[in-house]
């Protein structure tokens, strides 16, 4: 599936402010404290100064708890306009050294964004909402960013649909063996009690097997999640046409190189892949 090729040449992209230490340092010169109170106000930053109640919904893979240990407290320590312009200015210092000529990359990927439908998407359209930087490896992530939120939305519009909450859909991935739980849950902040619990549910409904991997129900859940994914994502596709095999030309060895000079860890929490 086209739509699902672009996500993997592009995530890695994106994944850049997760792992880069200049995100971190500019988390902290911004006034924000720990990595998780950075990731939280810098991920949901354009959507204002949001309480836990709300960011735990649209991030849905996280604990409450986990959530309401950085916000609201955070916007004490920083204003959400000055999380996004710390967060744009650190990804550009992070790309440079690994990016050269991104100009037609740039151009094809906010072609794309400008196809996309924000309907039900918070987090695609918060940050669909935030000027165009003049930097262009500042440029080049924000429309990555968008695009990769704009699927993910939509990912959790299909998950929801097919009755999973955002912990049961986690363990719908590990039971693909996509990643292991050792590698998600103490970033996810879920207690023991409530993994085990979500799993017990899982198994009731015939989707996880006595092993914790996935039924042939189960596979065939995550197929049509991963099919109604694709779907949600591909207006992007369909605005770029042919040109969608240029984007991936271009974005996938700068996605490589992220990865092989060690920018974006493989493998790591979010199962970003080497496109």
């Amino acid at each position: 599936m086209t739509a699902r090729r672009l996500w993997a040449a592009v995530e890695p992209l994106h994944a850049v402010v997760y792992f880069a230490p200049e995100t971190a340092e500019a988390a902290k010169a911004a006034g924000l404290r720990g990595y998780w109170m950075g990731y939280f106000a810098g991920r949901l930053a354009p959507l204002g100064p949001i309480g836990p109640g709300p960011a735990t919904a649209v991030l849905f893979g996280f604990a409450p708890s986990m959530v309401a240990r950085a916000l609201p407290d955070a916007w004490s320590f920083a204003s959400p306009a000055a999380v996004v312009e710390s967060r744009l200015e650190a990804v550009a210092s992070a790309l440079r050294p690994v990016a050269g000529e991104v100009s037609e990359l740039t151009g094809l990927l906010w072609r794309a964004v400008d196809a996309c439908g924000f309907d039900g998407r918070p987090l695609a359209a918060a940050w669909a909402a935030v000027p165009k930087p003049a930097d262009p490896l500042s440029r080049l992530w924000l429309a990555a960013t968008i695009l990769r939120e704009h699927r993910g939305d939509g990912h959790v519009l299909a998950a929801v649909h097919a009755g999973l909450g955002g912990l049961e859909t986690t363990l719908t991935h590990i039971g693909d063996g996509v990643i292991g739980r050792a590698d998600v849950q103490p970033h996810r902040g879920w207690s023991d009690a409530q993994w085990d619990a979500a799993v017990d549910r899982l198994r009731a409904r015939g989707i996880l097997g006595p092993d914790g991997r996935l039924t042939e129900a189960g596979r065939e859940l995550r197929r049509r999640i991963e099919e109604d994914t694709d779907r949600l994502a591909a207006a992007p596709v369909a605005e770029l046409g042919d040109d969608v095999e240029r984007l991936l030309e271009l974005a996938v060895p700068l996605s490589r190189a992220v990865i092989d000079r060690g920018v974006v860890p493989v493998p790591n929490p979010m199962g970003v892949p080497r496109p």
